[in-house]
């Protein structure tokens, strides 16, 4: 076997957040920074796992037996990072078990195109590359170790935007472009903290509302963004899906808590309070973020493929 090379690229979500996890229909973006991984034959019967970031740093340089995959052989003195990585592996061993062979070991490196701190999909990414390496099916491979919606895999897996629906038998995945007429107004704001995903997903279950009439006005504003031609209407829109997910998630708007005196408009992504927000300027507005601590200032054409 020659050395074989896979990659997927990173992921925003721009509607449905949290609603997604319950059948909402979410617009979501796959980025133009993603994750590569390489795989070559080793002579030793072992995985010789290296994790690289966007500067070349290694961040994960790990050697284990092929056997620890198969048997699933999670040790308390592993790394946390490691224990992460034998889940992944351990659920694509069971789901392709002729796969891995105790007689055949492999040299692996990954390398991000993004820092991992901005959370653009360091796991999905490397689930993704992992399903397409051992041949199986990357949303049932991240159902077995992580679980999730599997909006990620989706952007992972395609070039343009998708509309992404979880349900009971499935996802359901439907490309779509999106070339807004506006890009030169919509930015990405990194806001310097790496939010999590389960905090937020705790709040949203206690929710004690009617989820389904949120979800439906959820849907509803997706298709009017697919549809949107102005960028008044995007900033109202935007505006009217913060207020839903503030509503349901029981947690002030990102706009109101750090940012008031902006003229445009801002939302957040993915898990609130941190990660990208989503900003519309008619002038860049790198000095305003910068004065505030925020360095990272990305333009749409600069981010999304």
């Amino acid at each position: 076997m020659e050395n074989r090379r896979f990659y997927s690229h990173g992921k925003l979500l721009i509607t449905g957040e949290y609603l997604v996890l319950d059948g909402a229909q979410a617009l979501a973006l796959p980025t133009k920074y993603g994750q590569d991984m390489q795989v070559s034959l080793c002579e030793k019967p072992a995985i010789i796992w290296r994790s690289m970031e966007v500067d070349g740093t290694v961040w994960m340089e790990e050697r284990f037996s092929v056997n620890r995959i198969v048997d699933g052989g999670i040790e308390n003195s592993d790394s946390d990072y490691l224990k992460t990585l034998l889940r992944i592996l351990g659920a694509a061993a069971k789901a392709n078990p002729h796969f891995f062979k105790s007689s055949q070991g492999y040299c692996i490196e990954t390398r991000l195109e993004f820092p991992r701190l901005w959370g653009l999909g360091t796991s999905s990414t490397l689930i993704n590359n992992i399903a397409q390496w051992v041949g199986i099916d990357a949303f049932q491979l991240l159902e077995d170790s992580f679980g999730g919606s599997g909006y990620d895999i989706a952007c992972a897996q395609h070039d343009t935007a998708v509309l992404y629906t979880k349900t009971a038998c499935g996802p359901l995945v439907e490309a779509v472009e999106l070339k807004p007429v506006f890009s030169q107004y919509l930015y990405f704001v990194y806001l310097n903290q790496k939010q999590s995903s389960k905090d937020g997903i705790a709040r949203y279950r206690n929710f004690s509302g009617d989820i389904t009439s949120k979800r439906d006005e959820i849907n509803a504003i997706t298709k009017r963004l697919l549809q949107v031609t102005e960028l008044d209407e995007l900033e109202l829109l935007l505006e009217q899906h913060e207020t839903i997910i503030a509503s349901v998630i029981g947690m002030p708007k990102i706009k109101d808590l750090k940012f008031p005196d902006f003229p445009g408009a801002i939302k957040s992504l993915g898990a609130w309070g941190g990660d990208f927000v989503l900003v519309t300027a008619k002038k860049n507005p790198q000095a305003y973020f910068k004065a505030k601590g925020f360095e990272t200032v990305l333009s749409y054409d600069s981010m999304i493929l």
